[in-house]
């Protein structure tokens, strides 16, 4: 062990710090959870059904269900994505009720924006609830990792009273649900997707930069699948009783956030997030009910929710990178966690 290393360690043991909020979870194989959605043999479980590979060609993508719906629910996987020029593939990690309320549907998403090789990989998260799918409410943030070199745990925690996106032991984003989001909280049944497709027309850059087939096929892969959650179903005349179920959630480690997280998710949005739709006042003069206004975001992302080239997100790229490699190596737990 090298004298960093040791420094590290015993700095870690002396801190006591809490451990992952998703350790002693139970995964799940693909069978017992999940079933095939569509891109046949585009799909391709492992031997032993604990991880599948989803796979994008020129021919079609592919993507994965959960094998019921969910009242509220906790999903989660360890994801690894394409490798190299992935501009326009997305791949998406979300919960939905859209193929069984068409036109009052509810969502939770976690997308990952395709990326030019040599680029940092962009992802976003987004909500909709009842329909509200001309009240989006994105946010585009940068990964402080290469998501292609190996496995991240990706996963959101959905209860009727906040949802929680997390990277790994980061949380990311916190929804507070008050009663002036109204039906815009997404409240019914959901089932968990995950896909992989062709988004050249937005993904990259706004469209500017399209799927290259040259080097398909793109490969994501997912493993070690946590769904914990009320499995109901939707269109039953008599309600399942949930309550059980919200009151297990609230009682696990990734329902709350604790002051090493907070501060790891605080350094998050002000160093890795782009854009914010509570910032941008184009679209919503006035701030959505659940938005919490920080001075000093707004100040930063201005009128458009988005940070402009040659604000802070260009100095970032300015900065040596080895000096940002120090800031966070010297807090324990900004290494931890960063």
């Amino acid at each position: 062990m090298s004298k960093y290393n040791l420094i590290f360690f015993i700095v870690f043991l002396c801190l006591g710090l809490r451990s992952s909020a998703f350790t002693n979870l139970n995964t799940l194989s693909f069978e017992e959870s999940l079933s095939p959605l569509f891109g046949d043999g585009n799909l391709v479980r492992s031997p032993d059904d604990l991880s599948v590979r989803l796979l994008l060609d020129k021919y079609t993508g592919s993507g994965f269900i959960s094998s019921n719906m969910y009242q509220h629910g906790f999903y989660s996987s360890m994801i690894k994505l394409p490798a190299d020029y992935t501009a326009g593939v997305v791949v998406a990690f979300y919960t939905s009720n859209g193929d069984v309320f068409e036109k009052t549907h509810d969502e939770l998403d976690i997308e990952f924006l395709g990326n030019i090789k040599g680029k940092p990989w962009r992802f976003q998260t987004n909500l909709y609830g009842n329909g509200s799918t001309h009240r989006g409410r994105e946010e585009r943030y940068r990964l402080w990792f290469d998501p292609s070199k190996e496995f991240h745990r990706y996963s959101i925690l959905w209860t009727p009273h906040k949802i929680i996106f997390w990277v790994d032991d980061v949380p990311i984003r916190e929804v507070i649900r008050s009663e002036a989001m109204g039906a815009d909280y997404p409240a019914k049944p959901m089932s968990l997707y995950a896909t992989i497709w062709d988004a050249s027309d937005w993904a990259t850059s706004g469209g500017k930069y399209k799927v290259n087939y040259k080097y398909a096929p793109f490969v994501a892969e997912f493993k070690s699948f946590i769904l914990d959650g009320c499995s109901v179903d939707p269109i039953q005349e008599v309600p399942t009783d949930c309550s059980d179920s919200v009151y297990f959630l609230e009682s696990q480690d990734y329902f709350s956030i604790n002051s090493h997280q907070r501060a790891a998710m605080r350094r998050f949005r002000q160093r890795f997030m782009y854009y914010s739709y509570c910032y941008d006042t184009v679209r919503y003069p006035e701030p959505p009910p659940e938005c919490v206004i920080v001075p000093a975001e707004k100040d930063r992302f201005r009128d458009t929710g988005r940070l402009k080239f040659g604000g802070i997100e260009a100095r970032g790229r300015r900065r040596n990178r080895r000096q940002q490699r120090s800031e966070i190596e010297s807090d324990p737990d900004e290494r931890r966690r960063f």
